[in-house]
C-alpha cells in the first residue's frame, strides 16, 4: 500500500509500505476512505516531536471501512463505517477507567502516527478497536466526522471544558487556526458574553469571525492586553486558551487572564515557555495542559448530527489520496492559502 512515511526533521515521503496486519485479537484494519493534516503533524516534521522515528506513518485522525478484525473485537465487523479517533483507549488501566485515555497505561493513548503507523495511508491498523473507533451515525457526510477525529474534541476538552468555560464569560482565543477555531465553536455552546480572538494573520481572524468570534485583534498591529482590560472593566479575561504552540502565545495567554482566571494550554510545545511566578503567584490563576483524551466524541457525534455543530466548515482544500505532498504545502502555508482544514479521499 502507499503511505505517507516520516524520515526525520524536514523529510517525508509517500511511498510503498507493507499493509497492516491484525496484530493482536483486538485490533482493527481499516481502510482509510478520508484523512486529513494536524497541526501536530507539523511540529513532528520540525522535530518537536523527538518520540516519532525514522520510517513511522504519520497521521492520527480518520474515516474509514472496516476490513478485517481480530478475534476479540466485539463492537464492529467488516463492512462498518467508523471514526478513527486520535486517541486509543485499552478500556481497563486506571486512566481510561477515569476516561483519562489520553494517558492510557495499557498501550493506547496517542500513538497513531507517533508510536505506531497512523491513518496517512491506504489502510490503518488500530489497536483496542472496541473502545478507539466509533461507528458513524446515519446520513453525516464522512469529512464533517473526521473533524471530530481530533480538532473538535481537543478544544472542547483542552481548551473549553479546562478552562471551565460559562455562561456570561469573556474568553481569549490566542491563535485562531483549526485548534483555536475549534475552540471558539465549542466555547459558543456555553454562551459566553464575549470571544476574543487574537492572532498574527488577518486571514485567521476573518475566519474565527466566522466561526463566532465577536472581537478580532492582530497582535501583530494591536496590544490585546489592552484592549481585554477595555473590554472587561481593568480585570482581564476569564478563560485564555493558548492554541499555538509557541513560548509568546502561551505567555500573552497568561497576561491576557484575569485574578482568579483560567489559562488551558492546548498548543503542542517543541521549546522552553517562561512562566513569570513573580508576578503570577498572587493572581489566583488555574493553568492547565492536556493532551486530549476525546471522551466528548460520542457528545460530539451526537451535536453533529442534531446539526448543533457544523464541522464541513472547518475543510477549505479537498485532495486525492495520492495528493499527501501538495496537501502538506498546501496546510503548511496557511498564512497565504488560507487553508483551515484538508481532506483527502479515495
Amino acid at each position: 500500500m502507499r503511505a505517507l512515511v516520516y524520515h526525520g526533521p524536514g523529510r517525508k515521503a509517500w511511498e510503498e509500505v507493507p499493509k497492516p496486519q491484525i496484530a493482536d485479537d483486538g485490533d482493527a484494519v481499516v481502510r482509510v476512505d478520508a484523512v486529513t493534516i494536524c497541526g501536530t503533524d507539523l511540529h513532528i516534521l520540525k522535530g518537536d516531536v523527538p518520540a516519532v522515528i525514522d520510517g513511522r506513518i504519520l497521521g492520527h485522525e480518520a474515516v474509514g471501512t472496516v476490513e478485517t478484525v481480530g478475534s476479540g473485537v466485539r463492537t464492529v465487523e467488516p463492512g462498518d463505517k467508523v471514526l478513527v479517533s486520535c486517541i486509543t483507549s485499552c478500556g481497563t488501566c486506571r486512566f481510561c477507567r477515569e476516561s483519562r485515555y489520553g494517558q492510557c497505561l495499557g498501550g493506547g493513548g496517542w500513538v497513531l502516527g507517533h508510536k505506531i503507523d497512523g491513518t496517512q495511508a491506504e489502510y490503518v491498523r488500530v489497536p483496542f478497536a472496541d473502545t478507539s473507533v466509533h461507528r458513524l451515525p446515519e446520513g453525516l457526510p464522512a469529512e464533517d466526522v473526521l473533524m471530530l477525529a481530533d480538532i473538535l474534541p481537543t478544544g472542547y476538552e483542552v481548551g473549553v471544558l479546562n478552562g471551565r468555560v460559562g455562561p456570561g464569560d469573556v474568553v481569549a482565543v490566542v491563535g485562531t487556526g483549526p485548534i483555536g477555531l475549534a475552540t471558539i465553536m465549542g466555547a459558543r455552546l456555553f454562551s459566553p458574553s464575549r470571544i476574543i480572538a487574537v492572532d498574527l494573520a488577518d486571514s485567521r481572524l476573518a475566519a474565527a469571525e466566522e466561526f463566532g468570534a465577536d472581537v478580532l485583534v492582530n497582535n501583530a498591529r494591536e496590544d490585546p492586553a489592552a484592549i481585554v482590560r477595555d473590554l472587561t472593566g481593568g480585570l482581564g479575561a476569564d478563560a485564555a486558551v493558548e492554541a499555538v504552540g509557541v513560548p509568546d502565545a502561551f505567555e500573552l495567554a497568561v497576561a491576557l487572564a484575569r485574578p482568579g482566571g483560567r489559562i488551558a494550554n492546548i498548543g503542542v510545545h517543541g521549546e522552553p515557555a517562561t512562566l513569570h511566578l513573580e508576578e503570577q503567584w498572587i493572581r489566583d490563576v488555574t493553568i492547565t495542559t492536556g493532551l486530549v483524551d476525546t471522551f466528548s466524541t460520542p457528545t460530539l457525534l451526537r451535536l453533529l448530527a442534531g446539526r448543533q455543530l457544523d464541522a464541513g466548515r472547518f475543510v477549505t482544500h479537498r485532495f486525492g489520496l495520492d495528493d499527501f505532498p501538495k496537501a502538506y504545502e498546501v496546510f503548511a502555508d496557511a498564512a497565504h492559502t488560507g487553508a483551515l482544514k484538508v481532506v483527502l479521499t479515495r
